[in-house]
Parts: structure tokens; C-alpha cells; sequence
């Protein structure tokens, strides 16, 4: 790390720029799930600051469960919370924008070759094997949104397989059983049309209007795992997200 603190910096107090330094190791792969914090003592040398500022720092993110503790052992980083994680401020609702429970169905798996664009945008030869996962949302029963999302095959062995339950919280499963760290995602929302197989899973006609987001989610050094498009009914469905 050898970075050292030499000031608040725009007015933040000593110990939030520490937890801000480790929160952005964390956010950005340098640390992943199961990795093993340097100690303390080490943290306060590298960093210019006293070892009772890097203690609240931790304190921190032990409480928001990004990192805890294992008395005798050190501090880890924790395996991921999704409902403290880098889309924990985000949030699907119904149309007035109201949180809503939302459950997922999987509803389509398959083996395929990559198209040219998807490929080339994760980095791969062109016909690639990629791995496609269409998930339906429904609230209340009824269905309100349709996930098309293709992932690269190689780093999710038997996903393809009916017998691997695909749970709510997909990326719990990336990071859990393939030990795949979900860095970040870049994302795009647009208005569009609905087209006729999506207009069929959310019994809607076709050309009504759907909101839809595009994804591309990534993993370390910047590899991007997975290509998604999102396409959710305009008048049963909201995407909320809280900056801060």
C-alpha cells in the first residue's frame, strides 16, 4: 500500500480515509472475499496514521460485515453481503417506484457460441462457448421482468446444468461455489419496445413499452463475466438506485 495521510482531505476525518482506501481495495479486487487485512500495526506504519485510527476504520467495516474478524487469526475479507455490497442501493419496485419483493425463476440454461460483439467485448475469440441464463421476475406472481444474460462458460463450470440451483441472488452463487469475486458493473437504462418473445413472458403486446437495462458485470483485473440485458414492464416496474 504505502500510501500515507497527511491530512483530512476535503474536510473527511482520518480514520474515514482509511476506511475509504480499504473499502476501495475491496471494491476494486485487490482484496476478494477470504483474503487476510494486513495487521494493524502494519496498516498504521504503511498509511502515516496511529494504530487507533486504523482500529476504527475496521470497526467499520466489521459492522457493515465487509470484513470480520477471527479472534487470533486476523481480519478477512467477508464473502460478499448483498444487501451490503457494491448493489446494495439498489433496488427493483413496481411503477410508482415503491421497493418491491421480487422473486426469480430460471427459466432457460444453455451451452452456446458467442456472438462476434459479445465476444469482443469480453476480450475472447469470437464463437466462444458462453453460457446463457434467461431468468423471469415475478411480484405477487405476476411477471414483471425477463433477464437475458450470457456468461463466459469457462469460468462457471456446470451452471448449464439443471441440477445446480440458480438461486434470487445469482452473484451469491458466482462468488460462493466458484469462488469468482463480482467486482463492480457498468450499466445503461433505456426505453424500448417490447419484442415479441419478450412481449409473450410478460403478457404484454408486443411494441409496449418495457424499460431495459443493460449490464456488464466484471471481476478482477478488470475481466468482464458477464453480459446482461434486463427488459421490465413500464407499468409494473422500476429500477431505483441510491448514490452516495
Amino acid at each position: 500500500m504505502n500510501r500515507k495521510f497527511s491530512g483530512n482531505g476535503r474536510g473527511k476525518p482520518l480514520y474515514q480515509l482509511v476506511d475509504d482506501h480499504l473499502r476501495g481495495l475491496i471494491d476494486s479486487g485487490q482484496l476478494v472475499p477470504g483474503d487476510l487485512v494486513s495487521p494493524e500495526p502494519q496498516l498504521a506504519r504503511e498509511l502515516g496514521v496511529s494504530q487507533g485510527t486504523v482500529k476504527k476504520a475496521i470497526d467499520n467495516l466489521v459492522k457493515e460485515r465487509r470484513l470480520y474478524r477471527h479472534q487470533g487469526k486476523g481480519t478477512y475479507v467477508s464473502a460478499i453481503d448483498f444487501n451490503n455490497s457494491l448493489f446494495r442501493f439498489t433496488t427493483y419496485g413496481g411503477a410508482g417506484g415503491k421497493p418491491a419483493r421480487i422473486h426469480k425463476e430460471t427459466t432457460e440454461r444453455h451451452l452456446e457460441p458467442g456472438s462476434s460483439d459479445i465476444c469482443r467485448k469480453m476480450d475472447i475469440p469470437a464463437g466462444s462457448e458462453l453460457l446463457y441464463i434467461e431468468r423471469v421476475a415475478y411480484v405477487e406472481g405476476e411477471p414483471v421482468m425477463v433477464e437475458y444474460s450470457r456468461w463466459r462458460a469457462d469460468l462457471v463450470p456446470g451452471l448449464d446444468h439443471e441440477e445446480i440451483h440458480i438461486p434470487d441472488l445469482l452473484y451469491a452463487l458466482i462468488v460462493e461455489k466458484y469462488r469468482i469475486p463480482v467486482v463492480r458493473a457498468e450499466e445503461t437504462l433505456m426505453a424500448a419496445g417490447a419484442d415479441a418473445k419478450t412481449a409473450r413472458i410478460l403478457d404484454i403486446k408486443p411494441g409496449a413499452p418495457v424499460l431495459v437495462l443493460k449490464r456488464v458485470t466484471y471481476t478482477s483485473n478488470n475481466m468482464i463475466i458477464e453480459v446482461r440485458t434486463s427488459k421490465g414492464r413500464a407499468d409494473k416496474f422500476s429500477y431505483n438506485t441510491e448514490i452516495r
